[in-house]
């Protein structure tokens, strides 16, 4: 198991700055609005973008704080490049019935299951490979948005903002009575939610009790004593805190839309 320091005071600090917005996501009127298998659906289709765009921020820091290069040297933060690594292989590469996958291909096969489109987050995987991040006319405005967001700290931001909006800004940030609404509803749709439910539980799962302060210690190792990097760390977990708010707003209001139009 791995060990960690105690958070920093400047960790602290910014827990503190950024509670009022944590509060806003737990309370978010999102979660109790989703009541059937179409606004799941919607709900799927926005959030996979999210859960593709994590990895790409988890490389981004996996690129900092670990040695990818050749001939290998061993970088100075020993602790975060284990954090790093052992994130890295849950994941890119878990076991799901014995089968080793990605928990966003694990999402995409629960989108599949329940039968949510993944038109527009197929084509954006299309035309990642030329390093572009390109989105198709289907993509949800919101989910737009939340991927620029999140790539404007990739490609701008320092190595501390984006060590910043990953502990304080992408841990897992779904309540405990969103995940007993999905138990209910595929109870009630015998088991079609039934990889969705596991991708939910396996988040808690292996976030476990090590990773809060593992990634806060990564924070603190990018960090150092530098008032002007906590700063960044800061602004950047309250950008993807707000981004995230923005995205379950979009979302919210989708699913309001469908029910107008469905009557």
């Amino acid at each position: 198991m791995n060990t960690a320091s105690p958070a920093p005071p400047a960790a602290a600090r910014i827990e503190t700055r950024i509670a009022p917005l944590r509060e806003k996501l737990a309370a978010h009127p999102l979660y109790l609005e989703i009541r059937t298998l179409a606004e799941l659906r919607l709900f799927m289709e926005s959030h996979v973008f999210a859960v593709w765009d994590f990895m790409s921020l988890l490389k981004s820091l996996q690129r900092t704080l670990t040695s990818v290069s050749v001939p290998w040297v061993p970088t100075p933060f020993p602790a975060s490049r284990r954090f790093l690594n052992e994130i890295v292989l849950g994941e890119e590469s878990d076991l799901y019935d014995g089968q080793p996958a990605s928990h966003f291909e694990m999402y995409l096969s629960a989108m599949r299951q329940a039968g949510a489109s993944t038109a527009a987050i197929d084509a954006l995987l299309g035309n990642a490979p030329t390093g572009n991040v390109i989105f198709a006319a289907e993509t949800p405005a919101e989910a737009r948005a939340f991927v620029e967001d999140t790539f404007r700290i990739i490609e701008r931001g320092s190595p501390a903002a984006q060590a910043g909006a990953f502990a304080f800004g992408r841990e897992d940030l779904i309540p405990a009575m969103f995940r007993a609404l999905v138990r209910d509803l595929n109870h009630e749709l015998s088991g079609r939610l039934d990889r969705f439910v596991w991708y939910l539980e396996r988040h808690i799962e292996v976030d476990g009790d090590d990773h809060g302060p593992l990634a806060l210690g990564m924070v603190a190792d990018l960090c150092g004593d530098s008032a002007e990097r906590w700063e960044e760390a800061a602004r950047a977990a309250e950008t993807a805190l707000q981004s995230r708010l923005a995205l379950w707003d979009g979302i919210l209001s989708r699913i309001e839309k469908h029910r107008v139009i469905s009557g």
